[in-house]
């Protein structure tokens, strides 16, 4: 009986992956640290972090599977990438345990390769980037990621052919304090952009097949960008600036014009401290942001919050204007829209992903999601 029901659950697995009416949200779920009284703490003897694999194409979204996967919460929540065929998930780990002192963790350069197509998904290699792992991204035509290496100033470069991920070399973008965080591509995969938490800068790289180099133009951000999204037009790319959030102070987003005479910051608008979840709908005409808002202090603090902030902007050109709020759970990482630009998860310190409704106008909470771990990046197929 037991055989019978384990083979049931694994055609239901593969029936939802392989479904082209599914929409698959991965989430990266960290069990290394929690959240205690405002303060990252690290839990002693953890078991292994997990993913959490989403349909967003149903409603409730449903979890798929959830596998183990080595992931880190002290980085950007782009730390998470789909192909566009939805069969390979990049996940990268920013931290590990500390095999000598119990309850410590250490840097991590981790790029983990998991098969979505197998029953159950897999992890199928397990790749180093050289350097600590930020953000990753995947190019549209799904050949090409890149990956923000944080602790040695650079992008590493890595192949996509079919299942096989192969790093193909790193490109140097500045000294090693800059932390290069987050890169993103253009629609058309000929050029990237990578945001650099400690020099406040936006590197701009040019790429050709596998070579990647760095075309020594930097667009000056805001106070220490560390998220990043292009629009699916590729019209502009919105940039978070975190810098003012670490000391309580509202923080920015910034709206790069792709399309003008040169790359600049066209506009910049406010938000509550701290969104370093940002994800643009799946039609462009709208991007979310997850805001702390001192949900993440100490209870005692000045700075503190019972809650975070979701907003959702309205892009019309380089501008965004706040279309709706709804208050979210404490210390909120990433979010994921569904195809339909109705439907928004977003990852919060609960260990849930909390779900909300959009109508355009309104947000309503609709449910959430338990996953194993402090979510901590999440991505769908661009």
């Amino acid at each position: 009986m037991r055989a019978t029901r384990t083979l049931f659950v694994a055609a239901i697995i593969a029936v939802a992956v392989g479904d082209l009416s599914a929409q698959i949200a991965v989430s990266s779920n960290d069990r290394k640290q929690a959240l205690v009284n405002g303060i990252i703490t690290q839990i002693p003897n953890p078991p292994s972090d997990t993913l959490t694999i989403v349909d967003l194409g149903v409603f409730p979204p449903r979890v798929i599977a959830e596998i183990e996967v080595p992931g880190g919460v002290t980085g950007p929540p782009q730390a998470v990438a789909v192909t566009p065929d939805e069969s390979l998930a990049l996940v990268a780990s920013s931290t590990r345990v500390d095999p000598t002192t119990p309850g410590r963790s250490l840097p991590n350069d981790v790029l983990s390769v998991v098969d979505l197509r197998a029953t159950p998904p897999v992890v199928i290699a397990t790749l180093h980037a050289g350097g600590r792992a930020g953000g990753v991204s995947i190019n549209r035509a799904g050949t090409l990621a890149l990956l923000g290496t944080r602790s040695d100033g650079g992008v590493a470069v890595f192949s996509i052919a079919g299942k096989t991920v192969t790093p193909v070399g790193k490109v140097h973008i500045c000294d090693n304090a800059c932390d290069p965080s987050t890169p993103v591509f253009t629609p058309d995969g000929r050029t990237a952009l990578v945001t650099r938490f400690n020099d406040h800068l936006v590197s701009v790289l040019s790429i050709t097949g596998t070579t990647v180099e760095y075309t020594k133009q930097d667009i000056s951000a805001n106070l220490k960008p560390y998220p990043m999204e292009m629009s699916p037009d590729g019209d502009i790319a919105v940039v978070s600036n975190v810098g003012n959030g670490l000391v309580g102070g509202a923080d920015t987003l910034s709206v790069i014009d792709m399309k003008g005479r040169f790359r600049r910051v066209a506009s910049s608008v406010s938000l509550p401290p701290l969104p370093e979840g940002i994800a643009f709908s799946s039609d462009g005409q709208y991007l979310a942001a997850a805001s702390m808002n001192g949900s993440n202090s100490p209870p005692t603090s000045p700075l503190f919050n019972d809650f975070g902030v979701l907003t959702v902007f309205r892009r019309r050109g380089t501008t965004l204007t706040p279309a709706a709020t709804a208050r979210i759970g404490h210390w909120c990482e990433g979010i994921a829209w569904n195809r339909a630009s109705t439907v928004l998860v977003v990852q919060c310190a609960e260990q849930e992903l909390q779900i909300f409704r959009f109508d355009g106008q309104r947000l309503t909470r609709a449910g959430a999601i338990p996953v194993k771990g402090v979510p901590s990046g999440i991505r769908t197929a661009r």
